[in-house]
Parts: structure tokens; sequence; C-alpha cells
């Protein structure tokens, strides 16, 4: 969300909200894409979430790298004391109340990627982009 070049495409997606900027100049973000963590290239083949698996549009099962980088990501929220998370909507890894429905037509349902639900399983309190919001209120509380 910071611009970095990880999306499955080669492309960065930039968010752009004054909260976030500010956090970022001071120092307060741990900056972490699952995905990566968990061994994927980029470019890759996109992927999406289908019977509990993740599966590429070429019908490769990726799922043992999505989950290796959810259990990274919980790893660093446990070393760090993280208490709450920003994560990208509609990720595999990260949607937090959507994703796509493991067609690859670009439908969307409701639904967690596994580094989201794998986090709040652990009590980590996880919000998209689109909650930024309230995940000021959040931290204000």
């Amino acid at each position: 969300m910071l611009g970095l070049p990880v999306r499955y495409d080669g492309k960065g997606q930039t968010i752009l909200h004054p909260q976030l900027n500010l956090w970022q100049k001071q120092n307060r973000l741990i900056v972490f894409c699952p995905e990566i963590a968990g061994g994927l290239l980029v470019p890759r083949a996109p992927a999406e979430i289908k019977q509990n698996r993740v599966i590429t549009n070429t019908a490769e099962d990726v799922t043992s790298a999505f989950e290796a980088g959810a259990s990274k990501a919980l790893a660093l929220c446990n070393k760090h004391n993280i208490r709450f998370a920003l994560l990208k909507e509609s990720s595999p890894s990260c949607g937090r109340n959507t994703i796509y429905d493991g067609s690859h037509s670009g439908v969307k349902v409701k639904g967690m990627g596994l580094t989201a639900k794998l986090l709040v399983k652990n009590h980590v309190k996880v919000f998209s982009e689109e909650q930024i919001p309230a995940l000021i209120k959040a931290l204000v509380l």
C-alpha cells in the first residue's frame, strides 16, 4: 500500500491518506508482504482462494506459500507486540472483508485472506485500507 512493487503483476499500489503518511514519517509502520515472505516471486500468477486452497489462474496450488507468509506475519506481530494490522482488501492473503471467489473472473465475495484470518484468530485487530478511519479510532481508544 506504500507503492512497493509486491503485487502479483509486479506493480505497487499507493494508498494516499494523511494519517498513513504521518505514521510512515514517524517510523511507526512495519512494512511486510506475506506473499513475498512466503516465497512467492514478483511477478507471479494471480491466485484466489477456492475450497480452502489458494490456486493460481494456471491451476497451481500455492497454499503452502500463503500459509508460510501468514505464519511469518504472525511471528512478526508477536515479536514486536503488534496489536493492529492494516492489510490490503480482497487479497488472498490480506483481504479483511472480501476476497475473490476462486473462479478468477473478478467476482468478490465476503471472506478473509489467510494472513488476515490467522492474525484475527490470534487477537490482532485487522483493518483494510477502506477502514483507516476505524483504525485511527481504535488506536485512540
